[in-house]
């Protein structure tokens, strides 16, 4: 930037970039600034911004990217500059410049500091040895991740939420784990004695030993190394890992060198425009003491100082920041966890309402006044309502409040919808958004673009769905008012076995009788290709009435490509095969003129065939042992496999037998869209499983379980489902799984979205697979060991019967030869030989004559 336009333009430097100074950018490029102003950004850590409420997720597959806060092209878009791993160094505020690390100097016209803040380490002996760690970037993770691989115990000090969140992740990476907490009880700012006791019980269950009431006094080092720790009530433990977890402290250093007030206990003091002592200071998130002498220490409040502050430097009228909502949902070790206004009852007067279920760990308390207006409240084990609750925090609400805690069918309760709230009501507390504001969008999606609700820690995302216009026809098509997971159980428990029977029993008044549409037609198909062996329909596709209902690709069994020909895919289970299959391979490719792919699924393709070759070329393809690869159906096309421990010298599972035992078993099962899986022998990821439907990865105790994940054109990383799984217990949840996808999916709806859009989503989908808690496993196994049972290569089927046979033609009035007026000629003789594209013959009059 030249020194004139600098004179001429503005500056403002954010340093820090987290959650909270990425919101403030984001503010900024609403209201216009980044067109009119330079906009530097100095960031401490090696990458932009990420989510650091959803850290753990790292653990359960994520990766640094999955977590990133930046929308991509955000910081070109907008002209922002970003300097990562380049810190703030010192300020001086009478040059009105900032150096970072690197040397280079910024001058600026507005300053705002987003530098958060630092994980507090309790000063005891040890503290520094070689296993200590704290958990609060990913650095920190990836540090913790690589030493627990030679540890066997680890040790928490700090049983927050945090805590917590590291102590589940202590766990899952195969550690005896402890949590140490100095106060009486597990969660103590967020939670009362109740909740406390609720909580711990659950934890326990898992496997955790937890320690309350008692601190640590010392780290036990042997040559460097933790060996364990010393506790105030005088006992000892052994471990390999601390990580400090007890608290964090504004990061506030930068402000005192530079001279700005601070307060007594630390924090940048502002005031209700987030300006500091210097007007052209400003500071935000957890490093700032708001005017109401708080630091607040979760991102809602931080995203309303960096709402405050871009209005401030924008010169807009704002309120101001003079306090915020301390409410907060989470998830720690699979347990909601929730707490809302005046979750302790300090109010005078007021009164608690208390349901307490310790069998099930479930913990609901609300805080009442005398006059029945909602104060507060805490739920643990189940926090359902949490998203209706806390917009009511200072109203009274429809009900009693007896009936908002007890569990359906104790005392009859009364379901509290979203209509109960008022339009003023804060429905997403991280951005401010009301219900009004809300009921103006048509879809989540329009939502989150337009409001950003739901984009912060998602609590609220139920709710936003349930205030969505409900008016819209949620039916399949125009021939059918139901979904497609609806007309799946229709045609289930009815017993229906044909489209033209489903129809005219569930179809619209004007549809009944008709023929349906491109849309309903191969949906119903699909849907009673799924249900065939239950309803005794046959495992053939294309008997009967189905084969009317099927696309180009089922009909023929084969894909269209692009130039009219078909493709051909056998085949090949966990990519193994024979010297003499790819003999035989070969020979086909070359004897019928095909151009010849290996794919990154470990198949071979096979492309150019005419629909009149296909059975001849599978004649010859069944013969030697191959079967259909589905590549056509919505269905199984391939178990991608790494070596395993076979060859590989990192592998710890036989990967290839379990990937041709997978694929052998789902072969042929019909679906609402494609699946695809893959199976990794170690932790290597070698056969990327965690892009697949259903990915499963290797470990020393058996084998981990991935599901929704995607890599097509919206990438997305599977989900940890279970893990540490025997045989048996891998193919079970399988099964399970895959049929209550295809038995619950939409039309099209890949397993990603499906997941997704699943209401509970992940936690749902854990409890109707892994818990049974719908009941449903029974029959969902039944279900898949009938596809097993039934299953038989359509292609074998076909050449078996002349029937089936003819509609292999290129020409219905020339069966037996190419029409002599038509050519086949290559399309591209050098780069892909003997790829056919069709062409007319010498005249058109010729061909009309062969047709008429």
């Amino acid at each position: 930037m030249s020194a004139d336009m600098t004179a001429h333009t503005p500056t403002i430097v954010l340093v820090g970039h987290g959650m909270v100074g990425q919101r403030f950018l984001e503010a900024l490029a609403d209201r216009g600034v980044t067109e009119r102003a330079r906009i530097v950004v100095l960031c401490e850590e090696p990458r932009p911004a990420y989510d650091r409420v959803q850290l753990t997720s790292y653990f359960s597959g994520k990766t640094p990217d999955d977590l990133s806060m930046v929308e991509a092209g955000f910081m070109e878009k907008h002209g922002i500059e970003l300097y990562v791993g380049d810190p703030a160094e010192s300020v001086d505020r009478e040059a009105r410049t900032v150096t970072a690390r690197s040397g280079q100097v910024f001058a600026y016209d507005s300053l705002v500091l987003a530098t958060g803040s630092y994980p507090f380490v309790p000063p005891v002996p040890g503290k520094d040895a070689r296993g200590c760690f704290v958990y609060r970037t990913i650095e920190d993770l990836l540090a913790i991740e690589d030493y627990a691989k030679t540890a066997t115990t680890g040790a928490v000090v700090g049983g927050g939420l945090l805590g917590l969140e590291a102590a589940g992740a202590l766990k899952g990476l195969g550690l005896d784990t402890h949590v140490v907490e100095f106060a009486p009880r597990l969660m103590p700012v967020q939670v009362d004695e109740g909740g406390g006791a609720a909580l711990l019980r659950t934890i326990e269950k898992m496997g955790l030993t937890v320690h309350t009431g008692t601190g640590t006094q010392e780290v036990v080092t042997t040559d460097g190394a933790v060996t364990g720790m010393k506790l105030s009530d005088g006992s000892e433990l052994a471990t390999d890992m601390v990580v400090f977890s007890a608290g964090v402290r504004p990061r506030d250093q930068l402000a005192r060198d530079c001279g700005l007030t601070v307060g007594e206990r630390g924090g940048i003091a502002v005031d209700e425009l987030c300006r500091t002592s210097d007007p052209a200071v400003f500071a935000i998130g957890e490093c700032a003491l708001a005017s109401d002498g708080r630091v607040y220490g979760l991102v809602a409040p931080g995203y309303e100082m960096a709402q405050t502050a871009a209005s401030a430097i924008a010169d807009e009228t704002v309120d101001g920041f003079t306090g915020a909502d301390m409410s907060t949902k989470l998830k720690l070790l699979g347990v909601d966890v929730a707490s809302f206004g005046d979750a302790h009852g300090t109010a005078e007067g007021c009164l608690d309402v208390v349901y307490s279920d310790s069998r099930s760990g479930v913990y609901k308390k609300l805080v009442i006044s005398g006059d029945g207006v909602l104060l507060g409240g805490v739920l643990v084990g189940d926090a359902e309502q949490y998203g209706l609750l806390r917009p009511l925090t200072g109203s009274v609400p429809p009900v009693s409040p007896e009936q908002l805690v007890l569990p359906a069918g104790a005392g009859a309760p009364v379901a509290l919808g979203p209509s109960a709230l008022p339009d003023d009501a804060v429905i997403c507390s991280c951005h401010n958004v009301t219900k009004h504001a809300i009921g103006q969008c048509e879809s989540l999606a329009e939502v989150k673009k337009c409001t950003k609700a739901g984009t912060g820690c998602g609590s609220c995302v139920k709710v936003i769905e349930k205030l969505l216009p409900a008016a819209k026809d949620k039916g399949l098509c125009g021939c059918f008012s139901y979904t497609r997971s609806e007309l799946y159980e229709i045609a289930r428990t009815l017993r229906v076995t044909s489209f033209a029977a489903l129809l005219d029993s569930h179809g619209r008044d004007g549809a009944k009788g008709g023929e349906g549409c491109e849309v309903c037609k191969p949906t119903v198909g699909s849907i009673l290709a799924s249900l065939a062996p239950t309803l005794g329909l046959g495992g053939y596709i294309l008997d009967g009435e189905q084969a009317s209902l099927q696309d180009t690709n089922d009909h023929f069994l084969a894909n269209m490509q692009r130039n009219g020909s078909y493709s051909v895919v056998p085949r090949i289970p966990g990519g193994e095969i024979t010297p003499e299959k790819l003999i035989v391979i070969g020979e086909v490719a070359r004897d019928f003129g095909l151009y010849t792919k290996i794919t990154g699924g470990q198949r071979i393709d096979l492309f150019g065939a005419r629909v009149d070759q296909l059975p001849s070329i599978w004649t010859r393809l069944v013969d030697a042992g191959f079967e259909s690869g589905h590549a056509y159906g919505k269905s199984l096309r391939t178990v991608k496999s790494c070596v395993g421990q076979t060859w590989c010298r990192y592998g710890v599972q036989d990967s290839v037998r379990m990937a041709i035992q997978l694929e052998l078993r789902y072969r042929g099962l019909r679906a609402p869209h494609k699946l695809k899986s893959a199976v990794s022998g170690c932790a290597r990821e070698c056969a990327e499983a965690q892009s697949k439907d259903f990915g499963i990865i290797a470990t020393a105790n058996g084998w981990n379980l991935y599901v929704g994940g995607n890599g097509g054109a919206t990438p997305r990383h599977a989900d940890l489902l279970a893990q540490d799984l025997s045989d048996a217990e891998l193919v079970r949840l399988i099964d399970r799984f895959l049929m209550f996808y295809i038995r619950t999916a939409d039309r099209l709806e890949r397993t990603s979205t499906w997941l997704e859009r699943l209401e509970g989503g992940l936690d749902h989908l854990k409890d109707v697979v892994v818990h049974d808690s719908l009941g449903l496993c029974d029959e969902l196994e039944a279900l898949m060991a009938a596809h097993v049972e039934d299953y038989q290569d359509e292609w074998a089927q076909t050449l078996d019967d002349p029937d089936r046979l003819r509609r292999f033609v290129s020409f219905v009035n020339a069966p037996d030869a190419p029409d002599p007026s038509v050519r086949f000629v290559p399309e591209r003789d050098q780069i892909k030989p003997d790829l056919t594209i069709l062409t007319l013959g010498p005249t058109i009059s010729t061909l009309e004559g062969a047709s008429s």
